[in-house]
């Protein structure tokens, strides 16, 4: 993909100074995949424990839906207190939705893929009634700063994300919140057993996960100055679902990687410019999304592993033995 850009942008590699702020492909890359690396940050939390998370597209409209209504409405939308409130209610709401997929699945049993498509549904409805099926337009210069502004030169959405991403590795790599992730994905009831408590674990993935999708929805929201209830975050879960197994986590849950998930969700928004670039029609990309994702599921599969280790083991066997080293003769 890197290749198929450098031929048709040349400059493609370059990065730039201009006005004080990073500009270049690669930068756009990062910017643009930001908000999918947040959402595809808190579904690798939620598919380590075996569940799955089909809301996220769904809270990130609601999140951006909300924080614009409310910005919208203020005596003062280019106050950073009314900023400050409108991000603050769009977080209330996104931990309430992800307490509501977390009790749905951790207490009351249901199967994660149908608890959290009910919210998917819903949530999406939801979000047309809080924008009236309208597109909610705001002038707020903090407000732009999520998903648009710069600091220090870099866009402000990838210092979040690099933020969160940081914090995820610092919690799971540096504590045993890792391995008990692990543990519950693997054996939720032998985790339970040994005192893990895997329901609560399992309830505030989800929470965690809502709470991801909210940033991006505000992200995404402020980098337009805009909110549309019926658009915003559609299909993002699954890219972020195929983020994460191109990153190399299980979808059996029990193992999973958050470097390899940001390293997806780039090559993802990777694709996605490499698409534009060329000239292809955009409707193609879902081709590519959809043939990487039947790629990824078979080299993950245990028949295809056991397969691919039978053979591995097979080429070793007929490998001829070297021989045994003579001993040199020794003159009379």
């Amino acid at each position: 993909m890197l290749l198929a850009n450098l031929a048709f942008t040349p400059d493609f590699f370059a990065v730039r100074i201009k006005d004080g702020h990073l500009y270049g492909s690669l930068v756009d890359i990062l910017h643009f995949g930001a908000p999918l690396t947040l959402v595809a940050l808190g579904m690798t939390l939620v598919i380590a424990t075996g569940g799955i998370d089909l809301s996220v597209g769904s809270t990130v409209a609601i999140a951006g839906a909300l924080a614009c209504l409310y910005i919208s409405k203020a005596a003062d939308p280019g106050s950073v207190t009314t900023v400050l409130v409108a991000v603050a209610l769009a977080l209330a709401v996104a931990l309430v939705l992800g307490a509501v997929n977390g009790v749905l699945v951790a207490r009351i049993g249901v199967q994660p893929i149908v608890a959290t498509l009910i919210l998917m549904v819903a949530g999406r409805g939801v979000a047309q009634l809080i924008t009236d099926g309208q597109i909610i337009t705001v002038t707020s210069g903090p407000y732009q700063l999520i998903g648009g502004g710069y600091w220090f030169t870099v866009p402000f959405a990838v210092l979040l994300a690099a933020a969160a991403v940081g914090a995820a590795l610092l919690l799971t790599r540096s504590t045993a919140l890792g391995l008990l992730l692990e543990s519950v994905g693997g054996n939720p009831v032998a985790s339970r057993l040994v005192g893990i408590r895997a329901l609560r674990l399992t309830a505030l993935v989800y929470v965690v996960s809502a709470v991801c999708a909210a940033v991006a929805g505000l992200m995404i929201s402020s980098n337009v100055s805009a909110a549309d209830g019926n658009n915003a975050g559609l299909w993002i879960e699954l890219d972020a679902i195929l983020a994460v197994v191109i990153g190399g986590t299980s979808l059996n849950g029990g193992r999973f990687s958050i470097g390899g998930t940001v390293i997806g969700a780039l090559v993802i928004q990777t694709l996605s410019t490499t698409v534009y670039t060329i000239g292809i029609p955009p409707e193609t990309t879902l081709v590519f999304k959809a043939a990487v994702v039947i790629a990824v599921c078979l080299v993950q599969s245990p028949q295809f592993r056991a397969k691919m280790a039978r053979r591995r083991h097979a080429a070793r066997s007929s490998r001829p033995e070297p021989a045994a080293p003579t001993a040199p003769k020794v003159g009379t």
